[in-house]
């Protein structure tokens, strides 16, 4: 009789309860997802890094998908601006989307530096999705150390 005893697992009742509520969840999104896509495709954001080194600023910028025409940057003595659209794939007859997770529409990252920078010598590079910003500091932010002698 101990033998038919089956010993409870907390984590396939815990995986049982996750298959069943993307069930009920892709059945009811399931009927809305044009609604969905609308909604996505108003406004995102893309992530950045933000590295200070002694001399410049650099910026990456995640930008997937996305042809290196297909963003603009703008800078000014402490602002860098980074702008653009990623638009989706035109619908095609016969084709059906079961997830939408990508981030579609029109983005804007605005960028304020801590210390002035030189606008005119900002460089870029865009490779495998990364968009790398460098920015050089301003002699005026760069700072003299100075020495003070003890009386």
């Amino acid at each position: 009789m101990v033998r038919d005893l089956m010993r409870w697992d907390p984590f396939r009742e815990i995986a049982s309860l996750r298959e069943e509520v993307d069930r009920l969840f892709d059945s009811f999104f399931g009927r809305h997802t044009e609604k969905l896509i609308r909604e996505r495709e108003a406004f995102w954001v893309p992530a950045v890094d933000i590295e200070e080194t002694e001399n410049e600023f650099i910026v990456k910028a995640e930008l997937p998908g996305l042809k290196k025409d297909e963003v603009k940057l703008s800078i000014s003595e402490d602002t860098l601006t980074i702008s653009g659209e990623r638009k989706m794939e035109k619908e095609e007859k016969g084709k059906t989307y079961h997830r939408i997770e990508m981030n579609y529409g029109k983005f804007e990252r605005t960028i304020r530096f801590p210390t002035e920078v030189i606008p005119d010598k900002a460089k870029a590079s865009y490779k495998d999705g990364i968009l790398t910003i460098t920015v050089p500091k301003s002699e005026k932010a760069k700072g003299k150390e100075i020495e003070i002698e003890i009386e």
